[in-house]
């Protein structure tokens, strides 16, 4: 039984549950985080997005469990393994898929539509976007701004949630979009079989992807923190002083592509690499005393 429920847990993928956590930050750039209600509301949508992604993580396994059989790392996933039947795994997707419509129809048509449209998305991606090039990273980076969009749709009243945000959270999501990618370009260097929009990706090209959005990010957040809108509206000219962080973390996040060369699992990379631990949670705590 234990092993069994280890093989249901990495179908499932929590860990990558991590990634919602970008539901809340409309509540808490829109200093609502403190607030019981929005709180509440967004853990709501939070279990809702879940139950979405791990349906969208077992219909993507089921889809490529041949190529991932040739993976030296994802043939140990259970459908491509064997380990957990087609059928079973097909009758907790639709579960999963019933519990986050039904979760999500509690916060309101606008939450229940976004989470339409992010499993009508990866339905596409899973089937034939994720084999185009430059377009499977877009579909991943939009996955994030909804998430973005369902945070803020999720409270009682729908929270306003700056440009600036969005824009941040798509150059972020497509810069480890490119390092998943590159992991993928140098597996394929090897000779092992990976997923066709690799053929559209060569080191050059993504190395070259990763220094823009890396660049083009840490400049709209420079803007970001002195644009007088924000700083209004936090009632602090010293957001600027956050800038540091930000800039170590993709640093070290490049440092871990270029010099490791181990970006294949952004998620995994997030849970154990104690320098961007530490990073973030320097960040998260400055921009706290700062305006809250």
């Amino acid at each position: 039984m234990p092993s069994m429920l280890k093989e249901y847990i990495s179908l499932l993928r929590p860990y990558q549950y991590i990634k919602n956590l970008f539901l809340f930050l409309p509540a808490f750039f829109s200093l609502q985080i403190m607030d019981a209600e929005v709180v509440l509301r967004t853990c709501i949508a939070f279990v809702a997005y879940c139950c979405m992604a791990s349906a969208v993580y077992i219909l993507n396994d089921y889809k490529d469990r041949e190529a991932d059989r040739e993976h030296p790392v994802k043939r140990l996933r259970p459908l491509a393994a064997g380990t957990i039947k087609t059928s079973t795994a097909f009758i907790l997707m639709g579960s999963l898929v019933v519990l986050g419509f039904l979760l999500s129809i509690l916060l309101g048509k606008s939450v229940f539509y976004l989470l339409t449209a992010y499993v009508f998305i990866n339905v596409l991606y899973s089937f034939k976007l994720k084999h185009i090039a430059v377009v499977d990273i877009f579909i991943i980076a939009l996955g994030f701004v909804i998430r973005i969009a369902v945070g803020a749709y999720a409270a009682p009243t729908t929270i306003p949630y700056s440009k600036w945000i969005v824009l941040m959270t798509f150059l972020g999501a497509l810069f480890l979009a490119l390092a998943k990618r590159r992991d993928d370009v140098l597996l394929a260097a090897q000779g092992q079989k990976v997923r066709k929009s690799i053929d559209g990706y060569n080191l050059e090209f993504i190395n070259g992807a990763m220094i823009i959005m890396a660049s083009v990010l840490i400049v709209a957040y420079i803007s970001y923190t002195i644009a007088p809108e924000i700083q209004e509206n936090f009632g602090s000219e010293f957001l600027y002083l956050t800038v540091a962080f930000v800039i170590l973390g993709v640093l070290r996040y490049l440092q871990i592509s270029f010099v490791e060369e181990r970006s294949g699992n952004p998620t995994k990379i997030l849970l154990t690499d104690l320098f961007l631990q530490i990073t973030i949670l320097a960040w998260v705590l400055s921009f706290v005393i700062l305006i809250y």
